[in-house]
């Protein structure tokens, strides 16, 4: 696996590009996502889609141009292409707003990192919403406001809560409770984990630094 990050920018309502790709990271442009990543100055590695919302073939030396009629969203076929180059970290922007089933697909595509060994991370206005399968995320003390965690499973068994204002301890959450919704963070090192299934946690946005690999 590569060390650097996959930043895929999407064609939904824009957040704001806030990070600049180091030598080691692999940057793909999702359909309209282009036209992000050109307003901040940053250039695509790579650009897929099937264009339906940029409304033309880009012009750039690596497209990959996708039929309308196909099973995978812009956005899951990038983070195919990012997987294929070795990458398991993963940057989603813009990939929220407009369309509520784009937005879930969204989602979706943090589970489907997540149950493959890999790491995702989406990136919304003020939010972050991460994936975890059968493993856990820790939080430095720094990190601060409502962090919610939610079953995308089924059943979440074994799930931990540890260091924050509510804390569970072997919990089973399922898809219909929203048990772990706004709990909050209050200066400790923190640790979700699940033992079996798969979670969506959020968190704020300047959390994304305070968690630990």
């Amino acid at each position: 696996m590569k060390k650097g990050i996959c930043y895929i920018v999407g064609a939904g309502e824009s957040c704001g590009i806030d990070f600049q790709p180091a030598a080691d990271d692999f940057v793909i442009a999702a359909d309209a996502g282009l036209r992000y990543l050109e307003q901040a100055g940053i250039r695509a590695d790579l650009v897929i889609g099937d264009f339906d919302s940029l409304n033309a073939l880009p012009q750039h030396g690596n497209v990959i141009p996708l039929s309308a009629e196909k099973d995978d969203t812009d956005m899951l076929a990038a983070v195919r292409e990012g997987i294929k180059a070795g990458y398991s970290d993963f940057y989603l922007s813009c990939a929220t707003g407009g369309r509520i089933d784009h937005t879930l697909a969204n989602l979706q595509v943090l589970a489907f990192l997540a149950e493959n060994g890999r790491r995702g991370f989406l990136a919304d206005h003020g939010s972050v919403v991460t994936a975890i399968t059968n493993r856990e995320l820790t939080f430095d003390r720094a990190a601060s406001g409502y962090v919610s965690v939610f079953s995308y499973s089924e059943k979440s068994e074994g799930v931990c809560l540890q260091g924050l204002k509510y804390e569970l301890d072997q919990a089973v959450l399922t898809n219909t409770f929203p048990l772990g919704v706004s709990n909050e963070f209050i200066g400790k090192e923190s640790r979700i984990s699940v033992a079996s299934g798969t979670l969506l946690i959020v968190f704020p946005r300047e959390g994304l630094g305070k968690w630990n690999r």
